[in-house]
């Protein structure tokens, strides 16, 4: 951005770059993107020492701005960082090609057959928070679907995020590609995320990824359409006669594995059948693992230690190690507390019972709902797509982790011998 460029000149300049390079990029064939993306894998490894020292200046402006450590932690890049970001990038490129499949070809009654074709959204913004990684990884699932994207970090990663970005283009160039189907928007001026999000007539699809207070800034603003998940109030129900010993293993893990994550669990339901042998050994095994427990009364009659569970905490995604629990009469009861408190995010029941669990299944409207396992598993690479750039509770026009499939459409195309229209 030169002095004399104003903030919507810039957006506008790299939006009309992106459209640019959209269906060059688009037409280029599977080789071409891969070499590509191996070509931005070594530039990684190459430009670490670059790498580190502009992350370093973030990390400074951020310690001097008193963010928090968890947050410096997460903007933090270092050699094993840099190495995964790479070889991320390498994972990618083994994917099989997403584009130019047929699918679900029929032959019509006068002859025609007709299928769809896979083809690319177009131009993806991307708007995201603190970890340079995801400069990266969007990027890489981007080039690989055909996509030219625009991407806008968070402010604290300005340095680390255009160093990367940097690097990123002068490999698509180096590959024969046009780099402007990477760009990213190098100014820390809030004003020109509102500026992107007026730019309908050059992107396509804006993807947010952050805090609820970024995402539904996003989508209040955008003019373009908006893949958003706002929270992951996620439910695991144990059912009556479930196994207990599972049932523990399972809860501690979906809680206590990683709890700032948007799959942790945030609320038990227990069956009442089976709270009074479920729940004295459940919450051991989660105060061991350093959780605290809000629960309903019948929650507290058999965990007295458990603070009282206000209203409040049935809609709360905590991001810690905190769970609130509530035992339920019903497994219908269970699933009207999901449906009042959830967020569509992430949902398991704990059961012996297929035909119950079946039922939870269809019933329970989530972006995946999952019987006899944690809901740690809500996340791309673990569900067999090698890959995300984020996880869509809005349903349009993905839902759940979206890989390289959710980031194109489908054309319909038709092969004929000569077939015309009667009537």
């Amino acid at each position: 951005m030169s002095t004399t460029e104003t903030t919507e000149g810039m957006v506008e300049r790299i939006c009309l770059g992106a459209k640019a390079a959209s269906p060059v990029l688009a037409r280029s064939g599977i080789e071409s993107r891969n070499g590509a993306l191996r070509a931005m894998a070594d530039g990684l490894r190459r430009g670490a020492d670059r790498l580190k020292a502009e992350n370093e200046a973030d990390v400074a402006a951020a310690r001097a701005r008193a963010l928090s450590g968890a947050m410096i932690d997460r903007l933090r890049l270092d050699d094993r960082s840099i190495a995964a970001m790479a070889d991320g990038i390498e994972q990618v490129a083994a994917l099989p090609d997403p584009l130019g499949g047929i699918e679900r070809m029929e032959r019509r009654p006068n002859g025609l057959l007709v299928g769809r074709m896979r083809i690319p959204l177009g131009v993806i913004a991307i708007i995201y928070e603190s970890r340079p990684n995801v400069t990266a990884d969007a990027a890489a699932l981007c080039v690989k679907s055909g996509n030219a994207v625009i991407l806008r970090g968070g402010s604290e990663a300005i340095r680390s995020n255009t160093a990367i970005a940097s690097i990123l283009r002068e490999a698509l160039a180096s590959a024969g590609l046009p780099e402007n189907a990477v760009s990213l928007v190098p100014t820390t001026d809030r004003a020109a995320i509102d500026v992107l999000l007026t730019k309908e007539e050059h992107i396509d699809l804006v993807i947010p990824r952050g805090g609820e207070g970024l995402i539904r800034s996003v989508a209040e603003k955008s003019r373009i359409p908006v893949i958003k998940h706002y929270k992951g109030v996620c439910h695991v129900y144990v059912d009556e006669g479930a196994d207990i010993p599972m049932a523990v293993r399972v809860c501690v893990n979906a809680k206590a594995q990683r709890p700032g994550v948007c799959n942790a669990m945030e609320t038990l339901l227990v069956h009442e059948a089976i709270a009074p042998a479920f729940l004295p050994e459940a919450a051991a095994a989660l105060a061991a693992a350093g959780v605290s427990l809000r629960g309903c009364p019948e929650t507290r009659r058999f965990v007295p230690d458990a603070a009282p569970a206000l209203e409040s905490d049935w809609g709360a995604e905590y991001l810690d190690l905190i769970l609130s629990v509530r035992v339920v009469p019903s497994m219908e009861a269970a699933m009207e507390h999901i449906r009042k408190y959830g967020s569509l995010h992430t949902e398991a029941i704990l059961t012996r019972d297929h035909g119950r669990a079946m039922r939870f299944l269809r019933e329970v409207d989530s972006s995946l709902v999952l019987v006899n396992a944690s809901t740690r598993f809500n996340d791309g690479y673990q569900l067999g797509l090698g890959a995300e750039i984020g996880i869509s509770t809005s349903k349009i026009h993905a839902f759940g982790p979206m890989g390289l499939a959710e980031l194109t459409t489908a054309k319909f195309v038709a092969f004929g011998d000569g077939q015309v229209r009667l009537r």
